[in-house]
Parts: C-alpha cells; sequence; structure tokens
C-alpha cells in the first residue's frame, strides 16, 4: 500500500535540506516539523525518513523518548499542566484530575469538538508562581481548582 504523501512547505523543506546532513539533527527537523503540523503525523515521520535516508524506527525511537513530541494531534487549545516537584507538591496533579472533569477527558485525549486537549508536563520554568498551568502562549500561576472553569470558558468563547 502506498504511503500518503502530506504536503511539507517550501521553508519546511528548505530547513529540512539544511539540516540533514549535519551531525545530531533529527531532533531539529523534528521539532520543526512539530511546529509545522502541531505534532508529527506518522506520513511527514516516514516523509522525513525518506528524505534523509533514516530508518523510521531510529526516528520513531526519538519520538517516543521526548516526552515533547507528540504523535496525535493536540487540541486547539493545548493545556499544559506542569508536574514538577513545585508544581506537583502545590496541587499540579489535582489542576489535571479537574480539568479531564470539566472537559470530559482522559490521558491525551481531545475533546469531541477538537478544542481542548491536557498534556502533563514536567517543567514550565516558573517554579516559583506553582502550580502553572499555560494555554498557548498565556501562563497561569498559582492555579487553583475552582479558577479552572473560568480560564478555560475564556477559550471556549475564543
Amino acid at each position: 500500500m502506498p504511503v500518503q504523501e502530506i504536503q511539507f512547505t517550501k521553508e519546511l523543506i528548505a530547513y529540512i535540506d539544511e539540516w540533514k546532513s549535519k551531525p545530531g539533527s533529527l531532533i531539529m527537523m523534528l521539532h520543526r516539523i512539530q511546529e509545522e503540523f502541531s505534532y508529527i503525523p506518522r506520513e511527514a515521520a516516514e516523509r522525513l525518513a525518506r528524505i534523509v535516508g533514516m530508518p523510521l524506527a531510529k526516528i520513531y525511537g526519538v519520538i517516543t523518548f521526548y516526552h515533547y513530541f507528540k504523535t496525535t494531534k493536540p487540541g486547539k487549545n493545548r493545556l499544559a499542566i506542569c508536574l514538577g516537584t513545585a508544581c506537583y507538591l502545590r496541587g499540579g496533579q489535582d489542576l489535571i484530575d479537574e480539568s479531564e472533569s470539566i472537559l470530559n477527558v482522559k490521558g491525551e485525549e481531545v475533546t469531541d469538538d477538537g478544542q481542548f486537549s491536557i498534556d502533563a508536563v514536567r517543567c514550565l520554568g516558573c517554579c516559583g508562581l506553582a502550580p502553572v498551568l499555560m494555554i498557548g502562549n498565556d501562563v497561569y500561576g498559582k492555579v487553583t481548582k475552582d479558577q479552572l472553569p473560568e480560564i478555560i470558558a475564556k477559550y471556549r468563547k475564543a
């Protein structure tokens, strides 16, 4: 069965061409692919393997090793909830549990309307604001479970 061909932009192809012969460049190329699609579709990994002449298994080894890389499309509004030590101790897991309850999703599922997904992350670099929630480029610090409905409602409207 032929591999489905996805569309790489000219900019993405140029980026891959620039990086493909440099040692240790796979992570850079995967970051750029994820930036383009918001995740790494299998077809993109397959195409990258063909372009750089690398086994698909090696590419997937890197994708699955690093928590940052996603193989499923996230919701339009990705809730990144920190579970680093400070955030965990100050209620990070409670924020995940409450967000799952509000959005009726579990783990890395996406809401039926495609608007929301939840991602437990290890650190957002805002330990003094623990617990921290990030949606897009918006950072919310010292978040409580009671604040979540209002925060999520803001993105439902947008």
